[in-house]
């Protein structure tokens, strides 16, 4: 009997899914834990949808190796549930990415759509490997030059241009150009979407009924690269922040580079370091009160190793919030200060006690310089409340310390974030009145002509 059954070797392809490259389709373990990340991005599947109840059954019934036969079974079986959701599950992304993923599934393994469907068995999913087939030696090799993104460089080429990216707060977003936005992002948004990485968060309301959110899950997948790490997801949520990816390792797998791609256990439940060294990547992912903290150094040109520009809009880290998504948190503060007020959800339903005065002199406390991120700290507390925001904002700045390449561009200041739209502005105005004249100069002429 084989230790490791051939459907366990085989990588994801894209063909029905939007992470990595591969010459074959997933294995069946592979196929549960790729619809549980839909389920991840796409939570509003709605209690009438059992599409999860049928990914479980099958996830739990093919966890550990078996005959052929029985894995064709557990996969008729599966193909049975997903066809009883038809009806309430339509419109449901994960419902149409199962339905590919057990045509592939069928077809490389030879099973044929009839035969017998015995129910998948019952019960929690297999335990996790031991310790020994989890490939997290620190012992193991680092593997070849092209996993390390800086000797993976032409000789005597320039030094990579790193870039940050941040997202924490309710929520605030200062992107790859340092651009700093405050967005609304309800649901889920994708922060980086490029050929290496895929970043997804979700946000959820802070109060009810306001329009204020902030992030409690997130979602990373790093794919497949070369002969350096295997595809990894690592999922976090409010309460949840793991140090290890989903399927339980702490480096990039099996391949000669897995020690590139590693896990750092900074603070247990409170500060997790991702470093991915085959794309000179680090990222920062933090739990703050109840909510998640993002933040990231790239390389320029991971940043910009998009595969589908024109589906490159929703880039969030790369192009900021949409601008029906934005908010002027200027003339948020400025209706704040003409209140002197206790603070209120944006909604205006509930007081949360601080004053606006209050609430920046409890920032001042964490964030001395009145910049954006002191800003952004006390927009988050007189709108809701939560102290916790203090330290959101405080850790993004931390960590813009410790990632950004240009100690330069630590502090944003308004007139960084916001003079420049009155550029272009000032700009058209003198194009306008520029052309003005020019008619009016040519409206003369040709009176002189005529005369």
């Amino acid at each position: 009997m084989q230790s490791r059954r051939e459907r366990r070797e085989v990588r994801p392809r894209a063909g029905w899914m939007v992470m990595g490259k591969g010459a074959a389709g997933p294995s069946a373990l592979e196929v549960g834990k790729i619809l549980v990340f839909f389920l991840c991005l796409f939570p509003s599947v709605s209690l009438q949808c059992k599409i999860l109840k049928c990914n479980s059954e099958f996830w739990a019934s093919t966890s550990s190796s078996g005959p052929e036969e029985e894995f064709c079974t557990a996969l008729r079986a599966y193909n049975n549930c997903v066809r009883r959701t038809a009806r309430t599950c339509r419109g449901d992304l994960a419902y149409h990415s199962a339905q590919h993923g057990i045509e592939d599934l069928m077809s490389q393994h030879n099973c044929s759509k009839e035969g017998p469907t015995t129910q998948p068995r019952a019960g929690t999913p297999a335990p996790p490997p031991p310790p020994q087939l989890q490939p997290d030696s620190q012992e193991r090799s680092d593997g070849p030059e092209q996993c390390h993104y800086e000797r993976s460089l032409p000789r005597h080429s320039s030094p990579p241009n790193y870039t940050h990216c941040g997202f924490f707060g309710d929520p605030h977003l200062r992107t790859f150009s340092d651009d700093f936005q405050t967005c609304k992002v309800e649901g889920a948004w994708p922060l980086i979407h490029n050929k290496y990485l895929s970043v997804q968060v979700t946000n959820t309301p802070v109060v009810p009924g306001s329009s204020a959110t902030a992030t409690s899950k997130l979602t990373i997948i790093f794919k497949n690269f070369q002969e350096c790490v295997d595809q990894k997801m690592y999922h976090a949520e409010t309460d949840e922040l793991p140090a290890a990816f989903a399927d339980g390792s702490k480096n990039g797998g099996d391949r000669h580079g897995a020690n590139t791609l590693r896990i750092v256990e900074k603070v247990s439940g409170q500060h997790v370091e991702i470093h991915a060294r085959y794309i000179g990547t680090t990222i920062v992912v933090r739990q703050v009160g109840r909510y998640l903290t993002f933040a990231v150094r790239m390389p320029e040109e991971v940043v910009n190793s998009v595969e589908d520009r024109d589906n490159q809009d929703l880039y969030l880290c790369l192009h900021g919030c949409p601008a029906n998504q934005r908010i002027d948190f200027r003339t948020f503060r400025d209706r704040a200060v003409e209140g002197h007020g206790p603070g209120k959800s944006r909604m205006g339903s509930q007081p949360h006690g601080f004053t606006y005065q209050a609430a920046m002199a409890k920032c001042k406390e964490r964030l001395p310089v009145e910049d954006l991120y002191f800003q952004s700290c006390v927009f988050d507390l007189f709108s809701s409340g939560d102290i916790n925001f203090t330290m959101a904002a405080y850790y993004a700045f931390e960590d813009v310390k410790m990632l950004h390449s240009n100690k330069d561009k630590y502090h944003i200041f308004e007139k960084d974030a916001f003079g420049s739209n009155a550029a272009p502005r000032g700009s058209d105005l003198f194009s306008l009145v520029l052309l003005n004249c020019l008619a009016v100069l040519l409206w003369i002429e040709c009176c002189w002509v005529h005369l």
